[in-house]
């Protein structure tokens, strides 16, 4: 067994329980990806197709505003997370938004199509979606949330909390886009956080 399908057996032992043999029935379906920084996961209007799970990198979830031509980052996807446009994926309907990687990128993916199959054939693997989705869904609260109840300070210490190093990794303007805020804004935060 070689380290990626290593990886992809610890991360679904651990998210859903699933054993060894549910882990050999799903491992052909399973196939790795190289994507290059500045590339694309999925397109804005295209179907989001498969799963997948980051190996190595990070990815930005946005949307681009043709009327303002600017981006808004959505979500940051990094090592060990999946990385899906979760409604179009289950939907199949063309996705609203952009996932593009950060840096060069290594993933393993899954289509809709064979995780399906899976789904209808094993109980093991039906549950991994329900907490799939369960997942999905507490990522879009949690954002939602985040913007409600949370300053622009604890939004960017929640960030660094569930990705610790992705200061040194991405340009910090798609840390303001994220937050909601300029990039003076940001550089106070940190300041006032340094102290």
């Amino acid at each position: 067994m070689n380290d990626k399908n290593e990886i992809i057996a610890q991360h679904l032992r651990n998210f859903a329980s699933l054993t060894d043999k549910d882990i050999a029935e799903g491992q052909p379906f399973w196939k790795p990806r190289t994507i290059k920084k500045g590339d694309f996961f999925n397109m804005q209007m295209m179907v989001c197709n498969d799963l997948g799970l980051i190996v190595k990198g990070i990815f930005r979830i946005y949307y681009h505003d043709p009327k303002t031509d600017t981006d808004k980052n959505l979500f940051f996807f990094s090592e060990n997370q999946f990385v899906v446009s979760f409604r179009s994926f289950i939907s199949q309907n063309p996705c609203w938004y952009y996932i593009e990687a950060m840096e060069d990128s290594e993933i393993v993916f899954i289509s809709y199509k064979d995780l399906n199959n899976l789904y209808e054939t094993n109980a093991n693997w039906a549950k991994f979606g329900r907490l799939l989705a369960e997942l999905f869904f507490a990522y879009a609260q949690t954002r939602t949330e985040e913007f409600v109840f949370f300053s622009h300070e604890e939004r960017y210490l929640r960030l660094l909390e569930e990705h610790p190093n992705i200061v040194e990794r991405i340009p910090s303007y798609h840390i303001s886009s994220f937050l909601g805020i300029t990039n003076p804004s940001l550089s106070r935060i940190r300041k006032r956080i340094k102290k």
